[in-house]
């Protein structure tokens, strides 16, 4: 088993403790929280091991699990790999683009690996169509949530979007071409909603759109290729994939038939997977664990993370 320790007990340290001690891939050590009245609180309600500082914590372990405020993310990982500890990092994965790229040198150079915490590539409704999507040419997504002032120090897009703009580039298989967006800050110093347009080299064109203030909370995305069309809820977890194949030259009575001005005559059918239930922050942990005992790439690469900030990084440059 992997020795674990976890950095920032917060909200969601709290929520990566519990599944680490869940974990039958690691062992959890203990962990490290800035606020030494809130980490006294931890260990008398749950009795995990609390470090109080950072190197004692890193130098007990295998993994360093960095679930801190992103301001903090760089300086913490790079102390982690450069005394040689694999690093989950959540996302986004730094604060800047350079920083990203200078923990992907130090990890190359330490010989570790890292995975960042893009939990929606764990959704059970994306994991089930994931195969399905191929060369997709319109993409859209809406990621709305209700005002929590956690996550308000940075922009919706790097609290929100960034989710969608990560899962978009896992199934578009071609460089960025341009970026346009707009955002408007309606309660916090940075925008609460924010819609963003990603032009692909290949044609392929995607529609973002988040907010942080909205009524009601949604994460849909909606992706149209040829002959098909792919609805994903990550809030609901379901899916619904729509194909068409050429009619059946004797339609059955319930088959349904379109037919275009040509003449031409497509079957529409559904092709709907099955959505198992899971817990998608354990499982991205277990396959960090696997990537690790493996030797292999994890399923969000440091260099797949630096890839979506980049884009986030234009988004908001761009408003």
């Amino acid at each position: 088993m992997l020795k674990a320790g976890v950095l920032g007990a917060g909200h969601l340290g709290k929520i990566h403790l519990r599944l680490l001690a869940q974990s039958k891939n690691y062992e959890l050590v203990g962990f490290y929280d800035a606020d030494e009245i809130h980490a006294q609180q931890i260990v008398k309600e749950f009795g995990y091991t609390y470090f109080n500082s950072i190197s004692k914590l890193i130098e007990a372990v295998d993994v360093v699990d960095i679930v801190t405020p992103t301001f903090a993310h760089f300086d913490t990982a790079k102390q982690a790999i450069i005394a040689g500890k694999h690093v989950f990092i959540e996302k986004p994965i730094t604060n800047t683009v350079e920083e990203a790229n200078e923990l992907i040198a130090l990890a190359a150079k330490y010989q570790v690996k890292g995975q960042v915490g893009h939990v929606e590539r764990f959704n059970p409704a994306f994991t089930s169509v994931n195969s399905k999507i191929k060369n997709p040419m319109f993409i859209e997504t809406h990621r709305l949530a209700e005002f929590n002032p956690r996550g308000t120090d940075v922009p919706v897009v790097l609290d929100l979007m960034i989710h969608d703009i990560d899962a978009i580039l896992s199934v578009v298989d071609s460089e960025v071409a341009k970026v346009s967006a707009n955002g408007v800050a309606v309660i916090s110093e940075t925008p609460d909603i924010a819609n963003a347009r990603i032009e692909f080299e290949n044609g392929c064109v995607a529609n973002l759109t988040a907010s942080r203030i909205s009524l009601k909370n949604m994460r849909k995305s909606r992706f149209f290729q040829k002959d098909a069309y792919i609805s994903v809820d990550f809030f609901e977890k379901k899916c619904e994939v729509v194909k068409m194949k050429e009619a059946p030259q004797t339609p059955g009575d319930f088959d349904m038939i379109l037919q275009n001005a040509e003449g031409v005559k497509k079957q529409i059918y559904f092709d709907n997977p099955a959505v198992g239930a899971n817990n998608a922050i354990l499982d991205e942990l277990d396959a960090f664990a696997d990537a690790i005992n493996n030797d292999t790439t994890p399923i969000v690469s440091l260099q797949q993370a630096t890839k979506a900030l980049e884009v986030a990084i234009a988004i908001i440059n761009d408003f």
